[in-house]
């Protein structure tokens, strides 16, 4: 399968695009910075007509994408004012999304985000663990955008029910650099209260792309992808009892388990993480 990975400089992205090849795919990564080369194609995502060429053919790189992973975008609030972020953001998914079903590409999987499940949880969440069974409660203008996304994925799919868009929530994503400084968070559990105390291995983020490229079936559907655990050494029901006190308990689990609930994932998908920052510090 050829795979146009867009976002593929990025922190995510550069996972992604490792772990796909070393499973047999050929990965054309697309995005405003990168190493010139083969596998590589310097695309304006918020450019229709780029898209479109890129994914429609270029040069001797390829003549055709059977699959879209579209990691491109501002990643996260704060880093950008948030009228940067609307501009790049929205019209890049949209150009992404259009320009892949007007080709007669089929499979599209894209990175929506935790943060439509309301963080940063200042209003708390309706139960935890929480899961993807209530409305999206955007909190910012990024989140917002990851709504829209959803909504636009959702109308493409009736429009063409063929097509495949999944769509995975990914939780803060982390690589093994970054456990250094998790026993730190023990501390103070506000610290990382605004996810849930959440996080994904960006190993485990490529596992669940590859997992909706082979199994996802036509139409749209959403997962949060979350590590197995907390970033937190402290059992949850200590967490929840200070920070989140009123909030109710769906189901049962462990001292240290998730609370971003994987379950759904799980089911469907596959997904299995195998990565925990306890296996590096």
């Amino acid at each position: 399968m050829r795979i146009a990975l867009t976002g593929s400089s990025g922190k995510l992205g550069s996972v992604v695009a490792r772990e796909l090849r070393a499973h047999g795919y050929e990965v054309i990564g697309m995005d405003v910075t990168g190493v010139r080369g083969p596998g590589f194609v310097q695309v304006d995502l918020t450019d229709y007509g780029q898209v479109v060429d890129a994914l429609t053919a270029v040069g001797d790189q390829h003549d055709g994408i059977d699959a879209v992973v579209h990691l491109g975008a501002i990643p996260a609030p704060g880093i950008r004012s948030d009228v940067a972020t609307f501009h790049n953001n929205m019209p890049a998914t949209f150009n992404v999304f259009w320009a892949a079903v007007r080709l007669g590409i089929r499979r599209i999987v894209y990175a929506s985000s935790e943060t439509v499940l309301g963080l940063p949880f200042d209003v708390p969440p309706p139960y935890v663990p929480v899961d993807e069974d209530y409305p999206a409660r955007p909190e910012s203008v990024y989140s917002l955008v990851k709504t829209l996304e959803e909504q636009l994925a959702t109308e493409l799919v009736r429009w063409n029910p063929e097509v495949s868009i999944t769509a995975l929530r990914f939780s803060n994503v982390m690589v093994p650099e970054d456990y250094a400084e998790f026993p730190s968070f023990d501390a103070d559990a506000r610290l990382r209260k605004w996810n849930l105390w959440g996080y994904i291995d960006a190993r485990d983020g490529a596992q669940a792309v590859q997992r909706a490229l082979e199994v996802a079936a036509p139409g749209f559907d959403r997962f949060i992808i979350a590590a197995a655990d907390t970033v937190m050494s402290r059992p949850n029901d200590e967490l929840l009892a200070e920070v989140f006190p009123d909030v109710p308990r769906k189901g049962q689990f462990g001292p240290n388990e998730t609370l971003l609930s994987i379950d759904r994932a799980r089911r469907v998908l596959g997904f299995d993480p195998q990565h925990s920052w306890r296996d590096h510090v």
